[in-house]
Order: structure tokens, then C-alpha cells, then sequence
């Protein structure tokens, strides 16, 4: 389970402090598919980044009690002067997984081939995408927060990505940013919506159309 309790994001610019998220407190329950809700710039990506660790909050909490992926869309996370291999077996140590296994894993789902040798600022940001894709899956992560991840790669590999993640690990806790509402609608069972960086309502996918206006692009 996580539970998100009276959160709050602030970022200070050169116009003066903009608050992100204000109070937002919510549940998501273990092996729930959760679609996050709302227009651009309501706060969507700033809980995902939130909830995944790569932020700290300005104020309130986060409880986890399961393992939490970084957002699979994050460009982050990695070594830039380290190679591919050294960047998994620096991540096979944080995580306490066997780095032969994740090696071998990344290897064959990546695609990257030699280039795995290679520095990671080297890499394309596609590059970039399946290395992180295919790290977080060969971790094997009790949620994974989704931001849009789907955009990665050719069809082909779109269609592994969304076999491995939402068919293999359908067990898994899951919570979902994207404009697209197939995406939402085919993966989630809940919706939840976030407008003006405060929690506004939950939605049952399956029943309710309502959520298909805040699940479209502005």
C-alpha cells in the first residue's frame, strides 16, 4: 500500500514560489492499476516523481510498504560517465539483485547490444528509454509508476514493453499517467483526479465515462 498523506510540492522561481501539489492525500491499494487524472500542469508528473522518490516533498508524507520504481519515463537515475554495465551492476547493489541475472535480462529486452558498454551520456534518449525501461523490469519492483512510458520505441517494441509490463506483471501495483485514454481505459481500473494540484475525485474506469475528458491533451 501507499499512502499519501496532506502532500505538498512548492518550486521556487524567478516570479515567486509555485505550489504543484497542495495537500493531496490519497490511498492506492496493493495490486490496484491507478490512472492519474487531469490537465496539463495539474500535478499529475510532480506525484508520480513524488511517490517514485526522484523529489522530496515541500511538506506531508509517503508511506510505502512495498517496493516502489523510479517513474518509468524518467530521464534521470542513471551514471552519465558510466557505461550501461556499470550503471546495472551499480543498481544490482542498491536493489540486492543477483547483477547476472538483471545483466542478461537487460541485455536481450533492451536491444541495446554493445552499446551497453558504451557511457550512458552517449546514448539517444531512446537509448536512454529502453535502458531504463528494461532496468526496472529486471529489478522487479512491487509498483511501477508509469509516465507515459508507452512512447518508447517502435510499434514492435511498444508491444513488448506493454506484454512484459501490463500481461506478465499484471499482479503488480500500478499507477498511471497518460493522455491517451486507451491507455487509461485498457490498463487501470481506477482513476483518480488531480486539478490545480489538489486530489478533486476517484473515478471507476469501467463504469463511469466521465474521466475521459481529463484523460485528453490540452
Amino acid at each position: 500500500m501507499i499512502e499519501i498523506v496532506d502532500l505538498v510540492k512548492e518550486y521556487k522561481t524567478d516570479s515567486g514560489v509555485i505550489r504543484a501539489l497542495d495537500g493531496v492525500s490519497l490511498t492506492i491499494e496493493r495490486g490496484k492499476h491507478v490512472g492519474v487524472l487531469g490537465r496539463n500542469g495539474s500535478g499529475k508528473s510532480t506525484l508520480i516523481r513524488l511517490v517514485g522518490g526522484v523529489e522530496l516533498a515541500t511538506s506531508g508524507t509517503i508511506k510505502r510498504t512495498m517496493s516502489v520504481s523510479w517513474p518509468l519515463a524518467f530521464r534521470g537515475g542513471f551514471q552519465n560517465e558510466m557505461s550501461g554495465y556499470q550503471n546495472l551492476r551499480f543498481l544490482a547493489r542498491i536493489y540486492n539483485r543477483p547483477y547476472d541475472e538483471m545483466r542478461a535480462y537487460v541485455e536481450e529486452f533492451s536491444e541495446l547490444g554493445q552499446r551497453l558498454k558504451d557511457p550512458i551520456y552517449t546514448y539517444s534518449s531512446g537509448m536512454r528509454a529502453k535502458m531504463n525501461f528494461a532496468t526496472s523490469l529486471a529489478i522487479e519492483f512491487d509498483c511501477y509508476l508509469i509516465d507515459e512510458v508507452m512512447a518508447v520505441g517502435d510499434q514492435r517494441f511498444k508491444r513488448k514493453c506493454r506484454v512484459e509490463l501490463f500481461e506478465k506483471r499484471k499482479d503488480r501495483t500500478m499507477l498511471i499517467v497518460s493522455h491517451q485514454s486507451r491507455t487509461i481505459q485498457q490498463s487501470c481500473e481506477i482513476g483518480i483526479l488531480i486539478k490545480d494540484g489538489r486530489y478533486v475525485d476517484t473515478f471507476d474506469i469501467k463504469a463511469d465515462r466521465k474521466w475521459q475528458k481529463y484523460a485528453a491533451a490540452d
